[in-house]
């Protein structure tokens, strides 16, 4: 990842304009690359909100056993769907989509203390679960699955970092906005990469090391870290841990709101979507079409229970590890048809860039790979991908009547910036 986030830093460097890889992929490969990154990209994102609004439900069930499980309706994939459950993620849908209609966004500073609250509690719960008396080193193995080899479960870990470190590359997306150099956004990007390791390695040892992997599997729990809590620290630990998982939980769904919004509206204004997304709020200047198009989406996953958390993680995965390559490209491309512009060793960079991110798109795409998506994200990716071509057919005439000049200034801020397709780069 931090490779990739290398090939982020060079290109906003020389791009420093809002849209992040959308931009990046429209400056590398064109207006049909744009708009294949940008809609991926918008999948990506709308996936990560209505993960975390599941993940709301599976915690629930800890903290409030009986409140909220309550109503039931029907069973998927070994999951009971309760309308009590279905109620409290639509509320929190309809709250975010609410708040970014408003325009009350989180501050900066309210979304570092979520962040700060988060990071403590992971540490509190690492101190805690290692100072118990059954923590132990040998309760870590096996280290692997024992029912496959070593390299496919290192495999199939690999093919999710695409999501489990998404949100490194949102920084990017505000760079317009900065009010200090781009060249500090690479530091972020690095820094942020390093820091969420850190963070999944705690959450790791701290679970696994409590208890051997079959009593902790054995007991069935809806929620292991927070039982891990429990066990650290008393009936108390997991209501206290739960605390930062919110935060947590709630900014990720508000940036991300932001993000995927934003983006929709980027790419009406550009004509690659319909005009419907353009609409703006005259008093709020909020993008309500956009808002709305997230919401419906993000509706219709509490319906299928907590299987649907795997099908957005690996849907997910597969979106933001095909932005990433056309970023990486891109950067690629840049290095080698400006090298002045970049550092000197801006193509080994990208190049290893392109071959993380094609090896992780690879892993979930292709079928019989280790950590190949199932038949259910597929049919989730081939019903978005059928709705991208059908709104793309909308405005494509339009799109195609645009003047090369104008899109740059559309996309880019400048015209005076460099395009690497249809150049010596290619």
């Amino acid at each position: 990842m931090c490779f990739i986030a290398l090939c982020y830093g060079i290109l906003v460097k020389v791009y420093p304009v809002a849209g992040g890889a959308f931009a990046y992929a429209y400056v590398g490969l064109g207006t049909k690359a744009a708009f294949i990154c940008g809609w991926g990209l918008v999948l990506s994102y709308t996936c990560v909100i209505a993960a975390n609004g599941t993940a709301v439900a599976l915690l629930s069930r800890f903290l409030l056993p009986g409140v909220f499980d309550v109503g039931y309706l029907y069973s998927i994939a070994g999951w009971d769907v309760y309308l009590g459950e279905l109620l409290l993620l639509s509320a929190l849908f309809v709250f975010f989509a609410y708040m970014n209609y408003k325009g009350m966004s989180c501050a900066s500073g309210i979304q570092l203390i979520f962040s700060l609250a988060l990071a403590a509690g992971v540490a509190v719960l690492a101190f805690g679960s290692f100072s118990t008396e059954t923590a132990r080193f040998d309760n870590l193995y096996p280290l692997f699955a024992e029912d496959r080899a070593a390299w496919i479960s290192v495999l199939a870990v690999i093919a999710l970092g695409p999501f489990l470190f998404q949100g490194f590359d949102t920084i990017p997306q505000t760079a317009e906005e900065f009010n200090f150099p781009p060249s500090l956004s690479t530091k972020l990007m690095l820094y942020s990469i390093v820091c969420g390791g850190i963070l999944y390695i705690l959450v790791l040892l701290a679970v696994a090391s409590i208890l051997p992997y079959p009593a902790m599997l054995a007991q069935n729990h809806p929620w292991l870290t927070g039982e891990v809590a429990t066990l650290s620290f008393g009936k108390i630990g997991g209501a206290i841990l739960a605390i930062p998982v919110l935060a947590g939980i709630f900014s990720g769904m508000n940036g991300y709101f932001i993000a995927s919004t934003r983006l929709l509206f980027s790419m009406g204004r550009g004509k690659f979507i319909p005009s419907w997304f353009e609409k703006v709020h005259p008093r709020h200047g909020t993008p309500v079409n956009a808002i709305l198009f997230v919401l419906m989406f993000t509706l219709i996953a509490p319906w299928f229970g907590r299987a649907a958390l795997n099908w957005l993680c690996d849907t997910c995965a597969l979106g933001a590890a095909l932005s990433y390559l056309f970023t990486c490209i891109t950067a690629y491309k840049l290095a080698a048809a400006y090298p002045e512009m970049v550092m000197r060793s801006g193509r080994c960079i990208s190049l290893i860039g392109v071959a993380i991110s094609l090896f992780c798109f690879l892993l979930l795409s292709v079928p019989g790979s280790p950590a190949a998506i199932g038949l259910e994200s597929w049919v989730m990716l081939l019903v978005w991908v059928a709705l991208g071509v059908i709104f793309y057919l909308q405005r494509a005439s339009e799109l195609r009547a645009i003047p090369e000049r104008e899109m740059q200034f559309m996309l880019l801020g400048s015209s005076e910036r460099p395009l690497l397709f249809g150049t010596k780069a290619d």
